[in-house]
């Protein structure tokens, strides 16, 4: 009755009731979560992600295809290749005559939809490198003649129509056949926007372009050593948010293209946070295509050349961040390269020379009138592409537009999606050695030069002959039979195609020396410099370095921890 008397008396009162006291959320709790994920900073997460497609080269796609792929052999931080006994029980070559190599799966790898990794996810990754464009790569691929299934799938027999020393370098990144033999777009398509299924430490969560956030977790289906951390989050911001972030603690590192500003924030930070600059498997590279009909005369090729400010196009492109320094020398080996030497001679492309691009182009055939190249009636004309507004080749392309125009040549600058420049427009049939295009409803052109990266990871000899050479079924026969080009620059010299096929299948050592000279002379590539990173390791996080060579920090993510740094 007392304690009834007391409620009626406090509802009677103007006096609140005391407020409800609960209890903070125990602080181990948010610990707990926080020592399990690791966030990272980066430039963009937008797709795609594939990463044997020049176009989605980026540093999200690198990193996913190392935390979620499997690799028959991986890089160790000093650059050697050995074999990832996480996927594979053995590699070797069982037969020199024909060139054969055995590779045997573990019995327990399998996707994470329960598939297992199998001969036909070696199949489909060949075929695909042997037949679709703009891929990095594949003129090793181009040498498998027969692939066999052994011992239930687990095992596969690859045989070769000749030698190939660089055997080692195939087969990175594997795909699951099953789920993307006939998905809608074919290749094109493939890994546009996320993974289908995945064979690694981790696993995607979300990715969330519009946030621009990747959201990985433990792949709890992996059959090895689990990933030490829960979570990891790749996520986007500029380069005051990126380096606000790592003072505070809120990003563990960061993996970002850094301007001359970005460099300074990141600098500013002291010595609370370790720089790493990373050069990465791209060289920025400006295109004059000898299947251009325009181009197709290499006097006119010799006069861009010599138009060319290849040291404005660095600074326009490098912006003064860590690519400053790569400076791009020669036509395979990039900087960051063992053995790379400067072999780019006097003369253009090196610097400008303004007289010998008037003697070029009016050796042939063409008269400047009113500040312009004309011949008869026809204006000189290019058209120039660069992967939509992908960074370095924007820039690029923009400061080279103003050059071409300033020299006297009409340019038409177009911006098309990455995807439709490399398995599209830089991939058009050719007859009779000039491309078949010509402007439609689509607004498809051909494309004259391109401003775009140029693949120049791994094996010199194969770098070699998948920018420079020719396909396997360009014959001189038939010129008049389509055939795709080769390579983005539409270059194939069957001159040189003898001394390329060698340096691929081992019979010649130092093709370079010879090769590096008459490459320069073609005026068909012209690099400017190596693209770079910059890897900013703050707070918190144990177990990262930075990495094989080009390759990135990404490969040892299981063995990340939060602690000490």
């Amino acid at each position: 009755m007392l304690a009834l008397a007391g409620v009626l008396l406090a509802a009677c009162s103007n006096t609140p009731p005391p407020p409800v006291v609960t209890s903070a959320p125990p602080s181990s709790t948010t610990s707990a979560a926080a020592q399990s994920q690791i966030v990272v900073g980066v430039d963009d997460v937008v797709g795609g992600y594939n990463p044997h497609s020049i176009a989605d080269a980026s540093t999200i796609t690198t990193a996913l295809s190392q935390l979620l792929l499997p690799s028959v052999f991986r890089q160790s931080d000093d650059g050697t290749r050995t074999l990832d006994k996480t996927l594979m029980v053995s590699a070797d070559v069982v037969s020199q005559v024909p060139f054969t190599v055995k590779y045997v799966i573990r019995p327990d790898a399998s996707w994470s939809d329960g598939a297992p990794i199998a001969t036909e996810d070696f199949i489909y990754l060949a075929n695909a490198m042997k037949t679709n464009p703009g891929v990095i790569e594949p003129a090793g691929y181009r040498l498998i003649s027969d692939i066999e299934s052994r011992d239930g799938g687990k095992g596969v027999e690859v045989t070769f129509s000749k030698p190939y020393p660089a055997w080692q370098t195939l087969f990175d990144n594997l795909l699951p056949q099953h789920l993307l033999k006939d998905s809608p777009g074919g290749w094109t398509n493939a890994l546009a926007t996320s993974f289908p299924a995945v064979a690694g430490p981790f696993a995607i969560k979300t990715i969330d372009t519009a946030r621009g956030e990747a959201t990985l977790q433990r792949n709890d289906r992996y059959w090895e050593k689990p990933a030490a951390v829960d979570t990891l989050i790749l996520r986007r911001s500029d380069a005051s948010g990126i380096a606000t972030a790592l003072r505070s603690g809120n990003d563990q590192f960061s993996l970002t293209h850094t301007d001359s500003t970005g460099l300074q924030l990141l600098n500013d930070l002291g010595s609370a946070v370790k720089l790493h600059t990373l050069p990465r498997p791209l060289t920025a590279s400006v295109l004059l295509r000898p299947v251009s009909a325009t181009l197709s005369d290499p006097q006119v090729r010799a006069g861009i050349a010599a138009l060319l400010d290849r040291g404005k196009l660095i600074t326009a492109g490098a912006k003064g961040g860590p690519s400053a320094t790569l400076k791009a020398d020669a036509q395979v080996l990039p900087p960051s390269a063992k053995g790379y030497a400067a072999t780019i001679p006097a003369g253009p492309p090196a610097a400008p020379d303004l007289a010998k691009a008037e003697q070029y182009f009016t050796a042939a055939g063409y008269k400047k009138e009113a500040g312009v190249w004309r011949k008869g009636n026809e204006t000189l004309s290019i058209v120039l592409a660069s992967p939509g507004e992908q960074e370095p080749y924007a820039s690029i392309a923009k400061e080279l537009a103003s050059e071409l125009v300033a020299g006297g040549i009409e340019v038409n600058q177009i911006t098309p999606q990455p995807r439709d420049l490399f398995s599209s427009l830089l991939a058009m049939p050719v007859v009779n050695g000039k491309q078949q295009a010509s402007p439609d409803s689509n607004s498809t052109v051909g494309v004259d030069i391109a401003v775009v990266g140029q693949p120049v990871d791994g094996d010199p000899a194969t770098v070699l002959a998948s920018n420079y050479g020719c396909a396997p079924e360009a014959a001189p026969v038939d010129k008049t039979k389509p055939v795709i080009p080769a390579n983005p620059a539409g270059l194939c010299d069957h001159g040189l195609q003898a001394t390329i096929d060698s340096a691929l299948t081992g019979s010649v050592t130092d093709s370079l020396k010879t090769l590096e000279p008459q490459l320069w002379s073609q005026n068909v590539v012209i690099p400017l410099f190596q693209e770079a990173e910059t890897l900013a390791i703050g707070k918190g996080i144990s177990g990262l370095t930075p990495g094989p060579p080009m390759q990135g920090p990404f490969g040892s993510a299981v063995n990340w921890t939060r602690g000490a740094t």
